[in-house]
């Protein structure tokens, strides 16, 4: 993609970074107190059965299972900050269709660990869609549909366009995100950049110290911002809150943030793949894209990336006051996507 064009698409923040932008005018604190008192249903009672692990490339990943053996493979891939709890309602609905729902923790997240003390606490893009490969391999699954958001929806797109063989159908949260360092140097208008705020802060050594001594407090106010509409309460985050007690959370998560900018170095043996991610690829596998009207954290515009989707396509707005953990908060309808998109 040009210069021009991926800068065009970045900007495209500016106009949609609603409840972030929004602290310009209220201040943060004023922000998270404006938070509608509209009931949104939570997820506190819901859970998973078991969390199983498995040996898979660099990681033991943690992942919990649901549904018949034989089934119709559908992976669930969450963000940050949040976790596999994302899923909660939206896997009963997706196993009551006779599918079999994986949903595993990303690296740096709940039961996931490292096998070797050696391995970089790498947080880059790629190497998330390497781990989620060694899942399938690790579990025999050749082919799956995936359902995502943020950083999981990143990967899922990653897996799209390197590995089409690999999926069957994809639904993707905030549309395209697969980025290059290249074109996250291009600097964007100031109200946009402030709404990246957090990745400046963990840019500094500060910021990472302050992340590693208030992540439960820090991530819960992500919540607030990225989702301002969503009345969750104190048991649904603390449930999800657990999984960044993971001793590499903090390092992965400072890495992702710091190697987007350039800050940090990836690891060389993913940079052919960096560099084929760098061209902004085409993804051709069927896809519905979605957006919560309600979406506080930076997400594009629907329209600037509808045409990197070169298969069967669809966008899905989601209205209610919904915010950026979509999958969590209107769980219905991101099911009923994952079956939409496997059918088409």
């Amino acid at each position: 993609m040009p210069d021009d064009q991926i800068n065009a698409w970045r900007r495209r923040f500016l106009g949609t970074t609603i409840a972030t932008v929004g602290a310009i005018q209220l201040g943060f604190s004023d922000l998270v107190r404006a938070q509608t008192a509209k009931p949104v249903r939570s997820s506190s009672a819901a859970g998973f059965a078991e969390i199983r692990q498995i040996d898979a490339g660099a990681l033991n990943i943690g992942y919990a299972e649901s549904g018949p053996a034989n089934g119709p493979v559908v992976i669930l891939l969450h963000g940050w900050p949040y976790d596999i709890y994302s899923f909660a309602d939206v896997t009963p609905l997706l196993t009551a269709q006779g599918y079999r729902v994986i949903v595993p923790y990303l690296r740096g997240y709940g039961t996931t660990r490292f096998l070797s003390a050696d391995t970089p606490r790498n947080g880059q893009q790629a190497v998330v869609a390497v781990d989620i490969i060694a899942l399938m391999d690790a579990l025999k699954i050749q082919q799956a549909v995936f359902g995502a958001f943020d950083w999981g929806a990143r990967t899922a797109n990653i897996i799209a366009a390197m590995w089409p063989e690999r999926v069957k159908a994809m639904v993707s949260v905030s549309g395209y995100l697969i980025g290059s360092q290249q074109a996250n140097r291009a600097p964007l208008p100031p109200k946009a950049e402030f709404a990246w705020w957090y990745q400046f802060y963990f840019a500094t050594e500060r910021g990472q110290a302050g992340y590693e001594a208030n992540r439960h407090d820090f991530n819960k106010l992500i919540w607030q911002l990225a989702s301002p509409k969503w009345n969750f309460d104190d048991a649904t985050y603390d449930r999800s809150a657990k999984s960044f007690e993971n001793p590499d959370h903090v390092a992965v998560v400072i890495h992702n943030y710091r190697w987007r900018l350039g800050l940090a170095q990836g690891e060389a043996q993913y940079d052919a793949l960096e560099q084929r991610l760098a061209t902004a690829p085409t993804i051709s596998v069927p896809t519905i894209t979605m957006e919560g009207d309600a979406n506080g954290a930076p997400h594009p515009d629907p329209s600037a990336y509808a045409k990197k989707f070169t298969g069967k396509y669809r966008h899905r707005n989601v209205t209610g006051g919904v915010g950026h953990n979509l999958p969590q908060e209107a769980p219905k309808a991101f099911a009923d996507a994952i079956v939409e998109a496997a059918r088409m």
